[in-house]
């Protein structure tokens, strides 16, 4: 796969509609053209010590960004005709729809990929949490469950093996 975009969401509280933040990195070619990180306002809007613990970010971070719908109109024309990929497609697939439904936009069906279960597959690996897998590919994921590190991290792994 040569071209595709890469995804990964945060998300504030237990509600897979809550994404707080989003990064994009798109791929045509072989080659990263271009990236994207995103705040947003999660809805519902709080947060959970849980998910503070993971990403660090705070309702003070997200208050002043812009909704979901705002956001994706920016994101979605620079993604048109790619297939997503995701690390754990279920998670970023759940989130993508759950937001779509909470205000009520026509989901596009996208096409959704899923480089944890491809390593799986494909790799011999103690665990095939992001990190590890991107590891073994080669890449050295610093800032783990920063959206866009995240989303880097899932396309070095995509141009490795699917």
């Amino acid at each position: 796969m040569q071209d595709f975009a890469a995804i990964d969401f945060e998300t504030a509280n237990g509600r897979r509609s809550s994404v707080c933040a989003v990064g994009i990195v798109v791929v045509r070619g072989g080659k990263i053209v271009d990236k994207s990180y995103n705040l947003i306002k999660p809805s519902p809007n709080y947060y959970t010590y849980w998910t503070t613990e993971v990403h660090g970010l705070t309702r003070e971070d997200t208050d002043g960004q812009p909704q979901f719908p705002d956001v994706w109109a920016q994101i979605a024309p620079r993604i048109q005709g790619l297939p997503l990929v995701a690390h754990n497609r279920s998670f970023d697939e759940s989130c993508l729809k759950a937001v779509f439904n909470e205000f009520g936009m026509e989901y596009p069906d996208y096409e959704f990929h899923c480089t944890l279960a491809a390593s799986r597959r494909n790799m011999d690996l103690p665990c095939h949490q992001l990190h590890v897998v991107a590891a073994a590919c080669g890449y050295d994921l610093e800032n783990h469950h920063h959206a866009l590190a995240d989303a880097e991290a899932c396309a070095a792994i995509a141009l490795k093996i699917l």
